[in-house]
């Protein structure tokens, strides 16, 4: 009897250390809630600066990203370091003035992620963030009535951020120097754009979806060399185009952009060059991050001169 009772208690054992090995193999395997896309905002110098990060993970148990600063493209994370409960990165300069890596320490708890980062003047600044909505859409859009943004007379319905530079010459909209970008008073959800532009040899603008994702306009055959994803049609650092369809400097362009949810279609003078491919995140010069709302349309004209005529919106009902 008692032998038996120690064989039972000798299984029972057995049992529970499996048990327990179990459970902590299924917690070493389970992925770490940092991983994901987020949206930060950076507090520097009394501004709010808007960022992006995505976490992922790379073979059995190493974390590598991208990130997104207020300016610039998304650039690459080579490891996402754990330690003590908390993450670490750093990344080199971009278009930041300065030499030294930008740092940055930072928690998470479930959808919220907080944090600092040293930038490249060796100053320490405070972020926050959330997840990022993934914006997926259960139905197809009922189109609205087409909204014609720029009545080719004035800037009505448009303001700036600072000194207003653009012009309207014989209804074409002009930005005839560097200066402040052009924003909508109106903000949109999901919608179909129509958009025509001309730049000069070597310069460069933008149209930003919602204020956040840049398409980008840029001479692409005669300005500087650039990375694919940064190119004319591109969404910049994210998305490049399928097919090259640029036209020379001095000529009219157009797109033609549908954006629901995340997922954009880009027609480039004609040619279908991003077909229903998803947004990670904002790109570098977004008025924010907050996704999941409501956005204006911007025109950059902080690269060079720049000119805009017949913009048509179709926004969702």
């Amino acid at each position: 009897m008692r032998r038996l009772f120690k064989a039972s208690v000798a299984v029972l054992l057995l049992s529970c250390s499996a048990i327990n090995l179990s459970a902590q193999q299924a917690e070493l395997k389970k992925d770490p809630d940092v991983i994901g896309r987020w949206d930060l905002t950076l507090q520097k110098d009394g501004k709010e600066l808007p960022s992006w990060l995505e976490v992922q993970k790379s073979g059995t148990h190493t974390l590598i990203g991208r990130y997104t600063y207020a300016f610039g493209s998304a650039r690459p994370i080579s490891e996402v370091k754990p330690a003590d409960g908390k993450f670490s990165f750093s990344i080199p300069p971009q278009w930041e003035e300065g030499n030294r890596n930008m740092d940055f320490q930072f928690e998470v708890s479930g959808n919220a992620i907080k944090g600092t980062m040293v930038y490249t003047d060796g100053k320490t600044y405070e972020f926050k963030g959330e997840r990022a909505p993934l914006l997926a859409r259960t139905k197809a859009p009922v189109w609205a009535a087409p909204v014609r943004l720029f009545n080719g007379k004035d800037t009505k319905g448009w303001h700036t951020e600072g000194t207003n530079q653009w012009v309207v010459e014989k209804g074409i909209l002009r930005s005839p120097k560097s200066g402040s970008n052009l924003i909508t008073d109106r903000k949109f959800t999901d919608f179909k754009l129509h958009i025509e532009f001309r730049y000069p040899q070597g310069s460069n603008s933008g149209v930003y979806l919602r204020g956040r994702y840049e398409l980008q306009v840029i001479d692409t055959k005669s300005g500087e060399p650039e990375p694919i994803n940064n190119q004319f049609s591109s969404i910049y650092g994210f998305l490049p185009p399928n097919k090259m369809t640029a036209k020379n400097p001095g000529e009219w362009q157009s797109y033609d952009v549908t954006l629901v949810g995340r997922k954009v279609t880009v027609v480039a003078n004609g040619t279908t060059v991003i077909c229903d491919q998803i947004i990670p995140g904002i790109t570098g010069g977004a008025i924010d991050s907050k996704e999941g709302e409501p956005g204006p349309i911007l025109i950059q004209g902080d690269h060079g001169p720049i000119d805009y005529r017949n913009i048509v919106i179709t926004p969702v009902k």
